[in-house]
């Protein structure tokens, strides 16, 4: 197997490298260059039709797109340590909770970065109006998910780490780096990332 993907802070192929050494798996990587254009190219096209990364590859050549359907691939393959949840109340959670992350966050984000951020101007045709609207939205959405994080609650969806965590960090940490940081007042958010980060995998 090997991955298609991009370098930091491309939150997306992050999750795939984060989950992989979660697992202690050795998944090679090649680097695409989206600032080159290289997903928009007619040979990663053929990988996947929609230009984006992640990618993996199998031995066979089958492709898998989408940054959760390859992890739940890899789950399958090596389903220790869980990051899925390891029950039917758990897996829900997991699945909930990466949807409103994904919702919630990561919409407004990625509307901000398309449509308000000098690097992607030259990419598309930018609506600056609606791109800055979306500031304001994400950070309402984080202080949505401070809220949501009760006090004896570690990680997101409940006491273990998983992937709820890694599709939230891989987010916020994308917001940051784009200029939408985690509200002063978001002390349990904060709090939560810090211990995310400290993670070995976080570095991924």
């Amino acid at each position: 197997m090997k991955l298609y993907g991009e370098a930091n802070p491309a939150p997306n192929p992050r999750r795939v490298r984060i989950f992989a050494a979660e697992k202690g798996l050795e998944l090679p990587e090649i680097r695409i260059g989206m600032r080159q254009g290289g997903h928009k190219t007619p040979e990663h096209k053929a990988r996947n039709s929609l230009g984006q990364v992640p990618v993996l590859e199998l031995d066979d050549g089958e492709m898998i797109s989408e940054s959760v359907a390859i992890c739940r691939y890899l789950e399958a393959l090596h389903p220790t340590p869980p990051m899925f949840g390891t029950c039917a109340l758990s897996q829900a959670r997991t699945e909930m909770w990466v949807r409103r992350i994904e919702f919630q966050i990561l919409i407004p984000v990625g509307m901000y970065w398309r449509h308000a951020h000098p690097l992607t101007a030259s990419l598309l045709v930018q609506n600056r109006e609606f791109g800055e609207s979306n500031k304001p939205v994400a950070a309402k959405a984080m202080g949505w998910l401070d809220r949501e994080l009760a006090d004896d609650r570690e990680w997101i969806a409940g006491d273990a780490y998983g992937m709820a965590d890694i599709v939230a960090l891989t987010t916020i940490d994308f917001a940051g780096f784009i200029g939408l940081d985690v509200p002063e007042d978001a002390e349990r958010l904060k709090a939560w990332r810090e211990r995310a980060s400290a993670r070995p995998s976080a570095s991924a």
